[in-house]
């Protein structure tokens, strides 16, 4: 591993190899509290967080690193300065750069011009992070990750995208409900089916709710992602049959509901559900921390 820019871009032993050693990680502590000594990353936002921001400055902290917060107050990139300048900067002070953008093709080109390791935190394509915090929270719930199915209903988006390629990755089985017009990029589709296929999986794209009957966990997210200028009142009455709902989960018979946060209630799912004991969320909350440090520690540990 050079760098985590998409969960498609590890091979199958490296996606189990994160998922361990986050497991060992966050069930010993100290043992990795001085792994990062010395190192100090570098954090650029170009949207608001709490999750990602507190995760990864958190988590950093813990391995005994520097995190360095940048916003777009502190210099816009592309404006104030070229993406590839901030990252030829940035590489001769720290030993990392972990971004969220808007756009993935400036993760693509810090990446190209960084002498350091570049970590996606978010971009609108991928969450990688948020894709490794949520098998690593199925992993908890299940001994083998290759017999789970995970359902994902809603609007096909970036968090969809790393779900698919880490159930690939995984080989289980996962079902991605949408309503027409609304299903994931179908190229990264192609791409995660494919490598779902090699390592024994299947990924199903449906409009249909039925085919949700006998997964282990319903995952969604909000109907209309950050930075979206779309209307609720124009894709409401399209999006309302997919709501994830206490009658959507006893007739599944899904254990688990899932949601990578923040949720708009009464929307994409009810407060009885976000809330209620099926609920995974803090779970995968926490899970994102101990998933980016064993990233960290996989790029930088052996420094």
């Amino acid at each position: 591993m050079e760098n985590l820019l998409s969960i498609k871009d590890l091979t199958q032993a490296q996606f189990f190899e994160l998922i361990e050693l986050a497991q060992t990680i966050k069930n010993n502590p100290k043992d990795y509290n001085q792994v990062l000594a010395g190192q100090s990353i570098v954090t650029i936002y170009e949207k608001p967080s709490l999750r990602t921001r507190l995760s990864f400055d958190i988590g950093i902290n813990k391995l005994g690193g520097h995190a360095v917060y940048i916003d777009q107050q502190n210099g816009a990139m592309g404006k104030r300065e070229s993406v590839a300048d901030f990252a030829k900067n940035i590489s001769v002070w720290a030993d990392c750069i972990v971004a969220r953008t808007f756009a993935h093709s400036t993760i693509e080109e810090l990446a190209a011009n960084a002498k350091v390791p570049v970590v996606n935190s978010l971009s609108d394509l991928y969450h990688p992070c948020q894709g490794m915090a949520d098998f690593l929270t199925l992993s908890e719930k299940f001994d083998d990750l290759s017999k789970v199915s995970l359902a994902y209903v809603g609007d096909g988006n970036n968090v969809t995208h790393s779900l698919m390629y880490a159930a690939a990755q995984a080989g289980c089985t996962m079902k991605v409900v949408c309503p027409k017009g609304h299903f994931p990029d179908a190229e990264i589709t192609n791409e995660a089916q494919a490598i779902a296929t090699k390592n024994g999986g299947s990924i199903e794209l449906s409009t249909d709710l039925a085919v949700l009957n006998g997964v282990d966990a319903i995952y969604t997210d909000t109907w209309i992602s950050m930075g979206d200028s779309t209307k609720l009142e124009d894709i409401a009455a399209k999006f309302m049959p997919y709501q994830v709902n206490q009658q959507l989960m006893d007739t599944t018979g899904a254990k688990y509901f899932m949601h990578c946060a923040p949720a708009h209630l009464e929307e994409e799912v009810t407060a009885q559900v976000f809330n209620g004991e099926q609920s995974l969320v803090l779970n995968q909350a926490e899970n994102r921390m101990h998933a980016q440090n064993a990233i960290l520690v996989k790029l930088l540990g052996n420094k």
